[in-house]
């Protein structure tokens, strides 16, 4: 089961307040565990909304707002990770150092899989999401 890891945006990440070098320390342990037991796949830090961008759709018009954006509403970083299920990725989120100086979250997502979308994922569809999907991992 592949699920994403979003660390939530708080007050000091959005005021680009940087990790101390324990704070570096303490979550490259905690990522080489998760890399030497095949779990993580991809993660990285965001730097603060202020420097991002959102596109509002609608129809199709198109509008840009620029951050910074409330801190509820945002995330600092992210995971992706290969689990066995929902219990796993939640035993390995309790393991993980705190992301912020203080108070902080986790939000843990499965991806959806071929098989949630039913009969409107035809095969045909299927082989040109593999293909596509192959050429951004080659």
């Amino acid at each position: 089961m592949r699920v994403i890891v979003f660390v939530k945006a708080t007050a000091d990440s959005e005021a680009g307040v940087m990790p101390r070098t324990e704070d570096f320390e303490a979550m490259g342990r905690f990522n080489e565990e998760l890399v030497n037991a095949g779990v993580m796949k991809d993660g990285d830090g965001l730097k603060p909304s202020s420097a991002g961008k959102r596109i509002a759709f609608n129809g199709a018009g198109r509008t840009v707002i620029d951050g910074p954006f409330p801190v509820g509403e945002v995330i600092a970083g992210y995971w992706i990770w290969e689990v066995k299920d929902m219990d796993d990725a939640v035993q390995w989120a309790k393991r993980c150092p705190n992301p912020m100086p203080g108070p902080s979250e986790l939000e843990i997502r499965p991806y959806f899989e071929a098989a949630d979308f039913g009969d409107a994922l035809t095969p045909e569809l299927i082989e040109k999401e593999e293909q596509l999907r192959a050429r951004t991992q080659g």
